[in-house]
C-alpha cells in the first residue's frame, strides 16, 4: 500500500510537470518569438552585437577580484590539481567568482565550436564510458557520482546527457564542474545539449534567477554568454557507431546525416526538436507528444527503422524522471537514464548512470542523495511525498475551477450538486487532461456521500486566496498564469531589484510595440507605466504588475 502510494504520488508530480510545460508553450509563444529582441535589448550595454570571442576577454578582463576575495581560483590552462580544489570549494558551496566563470565560459565556448554536430566516441576493455542523464541543478548528486564512479580522466570518460541546469539550486556550480573537466580532457570529456539548455527556459524554471542571484553585478553578461555557449553544445552522441544518444528522443523524421551537417549555434531550435523533446511510447507511430505540447512520440516501430537505417544496437536518451534512474523500453532498445535523485521530494526516486565498455551491454548503477540527519520511517516519507503531491494538484484543481464547474454541471441536470463518481471522475479527466487514476484519488479530493455519489465543488473547498476577491475566475486566472506572468516581469526587471522603473518599462514596451507594428510616444508609454503604479513610488511592483493583469482580465471580460 505504501509503494501503491508513492508510486500514485509521483505520478501526479509527473503528469502536472508535463502539462506546465505544455501550457508554457502556449501561453508564451508570443512573447518568445519576440526573444531576440529583447535579448538585444538587454545586452545594450554591450559593445558587441553578438557574443564572441573578443567580448568574452573584454568583459573578464574588465573585472578585478579583490584581494578580500577568499574563494576558489581558476588559472589557464588548468590542470587537475585545480580541477580538484575547485570541486572541494563548490561543495562547500563557496562561490566562484565572476571574473573566472567569464573566463571559463570563454574557453569552454572555444572548444565547443570545434565539436561536431554528432560527438564519435570509442570504448574499450580498459576505456569504459559514464553516461549520465538529468541533473537539473543537483550538485549533491554529481559529487556523489565522481565519488562513486571517479573522477574524469583520459580513461575514465564521460557523456553527460543534457538538462544540466534548473529546478535544482546548484545549476551555475554544475555548469562550472563540467566546463572544467571538457578543458581538461576535451577528447574525453562529453556534453549532449538538452531541452534546459535554453534561455527562456531558464526564466521559467529557476536557472536564470540563480544566476542573477549569485551573480549580482555581472549576472546578466553570464547568462547572455551561457545563451551562446547552449547553441554550441553537440546535439548527440554515437559510442562505437553502434549506440546513438540524444537528450529526447527521434521522430519518423529523424535524418543523422542531416543532423551533422546543421549549423547548430545559428540553427533554429525548432529543427532539432524531436532531439530534444520526444518521449517514447508503447504503440507503433509517431505522434506530437500532446503531454509536452512539443516534440513526439515514436513507437517501437519507429525505433526500429532508425536503427536499422544506421545499422545501430540501441538509442539512450534522458529527459523524463524515472522512479529506479532508468528505464527499458521498445523491447530494450531504447534505454532512459535519469540522474537526478530525489527530483521532486527527498525519497521520491533514485538516480542512475551508465557503464558500457565494447559488449554495449549496459551496466545500471543506481544511487541516492540523503540529506536527512535522522532517517526517516519509509511511512514518514511516502507521507511526505503524498502531501506535496496531492497540494500540487488540489493547486492545479483549483486553477481549473470554472471549466470544472461547468464540465460537473453537465451530470447534473437538477442542480443538486451531486454526480456519481464516474461523471465525477470523466468531468475531472476532459478539463484536466493528467491521466491520472481519479476513483483512486477521490478520497483525497472530494467527498463521497454514503450512496456512492461526490459533492463536486467540495474539491475546491481546500483553497483560500491571501485576499478575498469578488472574482472568482479571475483568482483562478492569476494562479494558472502567474509563472508566466513572471517570467515577463523579470525580462522587464532588468537589474532584477524586484520593481520595474520606468526607463526598464519603456525600454521593453517599445520592444512590444515594434514587433506589433504599433507606434507608440514615450509620454504615453510613461503614462501606462504610472496607471500600473498604484501606489505611486515611481516603481512597478510584481503585485501591481499583477494587479494591471486585473484590468485588463475585466475589460476582456466586459468586451467579451
Amino acid at each position: 500500500q505504501l509503494e501503491i502510494r508513492r508510486r500514485y504520488s509521483l505520478t501526479i508530480f509527473e503528469s502536472i510537470e508535463y502539462a506546465d510545460e505544455q501550457e508554457q508553450t502556449q501561453v508564451l509563444s508570443v512573447f518568445l518569438s519576440l526573444f531576440p529582441l529583447v535579448a538585444a535589448a538587454h545586452t545594450s550595454n554591450s559593445s558587441h552585437d553578438s557574443p564572441g570571442t573578443d567580448s568574452y576577454v573584454i568583459e573578464y578582463e574588465k573585472i578585478d577580484v579583490p584581494d578580500s576575495y577568499r574563494g576558489p581560483r581558476l588559472s589557464f590552462p588548468l590542470d587537475i590539481a585545480r580541477a580538484k580544489a575547485l570541486l572541494n570549494a563548490l561543495k562547500d558551496r563557496q562561490l566562484l567568482h565572476a571574473r573566472y566563470v567569464l573566463q571559463l565560459l570563454h574557453e569552454a565556448r572555444r572548444v565547443l565550436k570545434e565539436k561536431p554536430n554528432i560527438t564519435h566516441v570509442s570504448v574499450s576493455y580498459f576505456k569504459e564510458i559514464t553516461i549520465c542523464g538529468d541533473l537539473h541543478g543537483n550538485l549533491d548528486d554529481l559529487l556523489l557520482v565522481f565519488h562513486k564512479n571517479g573522477l574524469p580522466s583520459e580513461t575514465n570518460p564521460y557523456l553527460f546527457n543534457g538538462d544540466f541546469v534548473d529546478r535544482g539550486e546548484n545549476s551555475m556550480e554544475i555548469l562550472i564542474i563540467l566546463f572544467v573537466f571538457l578543458l581538461l580532457y576535451p577528447n574525453d570529456f562529453h556534453l549532449n545539449r538538452g531541452n534546459h539548455e535554453d534561455y527562456i527556459i531558464n526564466m521559467k524554471y529557476g536557472f536564470s534567477k540563480e544566476v542573477l542571484k549569485k551573480y549580482k553585478d555581472h549576472g546578466k553578461i553570464i547568462l547572455y554568454h551561457l545563451q551562446d555557449i547552449f547553441s554550441w553544445l553537440p546535439l548527440a552522441t554515437l559510442v562505437n557507431n553502434k549506440v546513438l544518444i540524444v537528450h529526447g528522443g527521434i521522430s519518423d523524421n529523424t535524418d543523422l546525416d542531416s543532423l551533422n551537417l546543421i549549423e547548430r549555434s545559428k540553427v533554429s531550435k525548432h529543427i532539432v526538436l524531436d532531439i530534444l523533446w520526444s518521449d517514447p511510447q508503447k504503440k507503433h507511430g509517431c505522434t506530437l507528444n500532446q503531454r509536452r505540447g512539443v516534440g513526439c512520440c515514436f513507437g517501437p516501430d519507429t525505433t526500429d527503422q532508425l536503427l536499422k537505417r544506421y545499422n545501430l544496437k540501441m538509442l539512450i536518451r534522458s529527459h523524463e524522471f524515472k522512479l529506479d534512474g532508468y528505464d527499458l523500453t521498445h523491447d530494450g532498445k531504447v534505454i532512459t537514464i535519469f540522474s537526478a535523485s530525489n527530483y521532486y521530494q527527498e525519497g521520491s526516486n533514485r538516480g542512475a548512470y551508465i557503464r558500457m565498455n565494447p559488449d554495449l551491454v549496459p551496466h545500471f548503477i543506481q544511487y541516492q542523495v540523503c540529506t536527512c540527519t535522522d532517517k526517516q520511517k519509509n511511512w514518514e516519507r511516502v507521507k511526505t511525498i503524498e502531501q506535496s503531491a496531492l497540494q500540487t494538484l488540489k493547486e492545479r484543481i483549483f486553477v481549473h475551477k470554472h471549466k470544472l464547474t461547468d464540465a460537473f454541471a453537465k451530470y447534473d441536470s437538477s442542480s443538486t450538486g451531486r454526480i456519481s463518481v464516474n461523471d465525477w471522475a470523466t468531468a475531472m479527466e476532459s478539463v484536466l487532461q493528467l491521466q491520472l487514476p481519479w476513483r483512486t484519488l477521490k478520497s483525497q479530493l472530494v467527498k463521497t456521500y454514503p450512496d456512492g455519489n461526490v459533492d463536486y465543488m467540495s474539491c475546491f473547498y481546500y483553497m483560500n486566496t491571501a485576499r478575498p476577491m469578488h472574482q472568482p475566475a479571475l483568482v483562478e486566472t492569476l494562479c494558472k498564469y502567474r509563472s508566466d506572468l513572471k517570467v515577463i516581469f523579470n525580462f522587464m526587471d532588468e537589474d532584477q531589484s524586484g520593481l520595474i522603473s520606468p526607463d526598464e518599462f519603456r525600454k521593453t514596451w517599445k520592444i512590444f510595440s515594434s514587433y506589433l507594428g504599433i507606434h507608440s510616444h514615450d509620454e504615453a508609454i510613461d503614462k501606462l507605466a504610472q496607471s500600473i503604479d498604484y501606489n505611486k513610488d515611481g516603481y512597478i511592483d510584481f503585485n501591481e504588475f499583477l494587479e494591471a493583469f486585473h484590468v485588463v482580465h475585466n475589460l476582456e471580460n466586459k468586451a467579451a
